[in-house]
């Protein structure tokens, strides 16, 4: 039975959804989601395969690693889960790659409720992580996500590999005072699975210069108590313009997550001892 109140599992009608387990170990698919509430239907101006391309499909796959995890069902464009409160919605393109998302007419009730969300979800997680922190003395949160590499179209040339590596290990607000051995053990060990035949090329803090406000946040307000890590997929395990899957390299990428996070435990016991 789960030991916290309707407003952390469910928020309201199932905004997000956490499974909550025993242990240090956290893992977060807060961009998995794809729903746009009923209300914000009207003044939604881009088309439904557009908008998917942008969200991250399929990374909720990875959560079975951990032993809590945490599923947003909403799109991150009804509410930004790793944005600050006042862009978590925005009318302004040139904060969502250039797409237009949403009407001008957007009214600012709607902005405001989806605000409202990302509230609650930040009361959420304040509460779980502290939680976790106080049983374990320490936790590891995995923050998953996904990334384009054909921008070009499914026909034109894919982003260079070396700028854009098969999974991004975003640390920036990580302690490597306290966790640099088991963040380097953690990338090592990403890169021991192959993917279909392949070793993974893995880069840390290669592609972003930090991994948004949720993992900034959780520092603030945890510091080294809390090892936050963003893992940022690139989309080799699905073609990101048919929406197709390819389960092969979903099932070797779990792998070595699984791999890589039973690792971390074992160096988070000996940080916390």
């Amino acid at each position: 039975m789960n030991r916290y109140s309707p407003d952390i599992i469910t928020a309201d009608g199932a905004d997000w959804q956490v499974q909550d387990g025993q242990g240090p170990i956290i893992a977060t698919a807060i961009h998995s989601g794809h729903r746009i509430r009923d209300s914000l239907k009207p003044w939604l101006a881009i088309e439904d395969k557009g908008r998917l391309r942008e969200e991250d499909p399929l990374t909720d796959y990875f959560l079975s690693v951990a032993d809590t995890s945490v599923r947003a069902n909403i799109s991150r464009f009804e509410c930004d889960l790793n944005r600050p409160r006042d862009i978590c919605i925005t009318r302004d393109p040139s904060k969502t790659w250039d797409l237009r998302i949403w009407d001008d007419a957007l009214p600012d009730e709607q902005v405001e409720q989806s605000r409202a969300i990302h509230d609650r979800f930040y009361a959420a997680m304040k509460q779980l992580c502290g939680d976790k922190i106080a049983e374990h003395g320490r936790i590891l949160l995995l923050d998953i996500h996904s990334y384009n590499f054909k921008r070009n179209g499914p026909d034109g040339d894919p982003a260079p590999a070396d700028k854009n590596p098969d999974i991004d290990v975003g640390a920036t607000t990580l302690d490597k005072a306290v966790y640099g051995d088991l963040l380097r053990d953690f990338a090592e060990t990403l890169r021991s699975v192959p993917v279909n035949g392949q070793a993974p090329s893995v880069g840390i803090n290669v592609r972003w210069e930090d991994g948004g406000n949720f993992p900034e946040w959780l520092h603030s307000i945890y510091g080294d108590k809390a090892c936050v890590m963003t893992l940022e997929y690139k989309k080799i395990f699905m073609d990101e313009w048919s929406e197709e899957a390819d389960i092969f390299a979903l099932q070797h990428l779990r792998q070595g997550l699984l791999l890589a996070v039973e690792g971390a435990r074992r160096a988070l016991q000996q940080v916390a001892a």
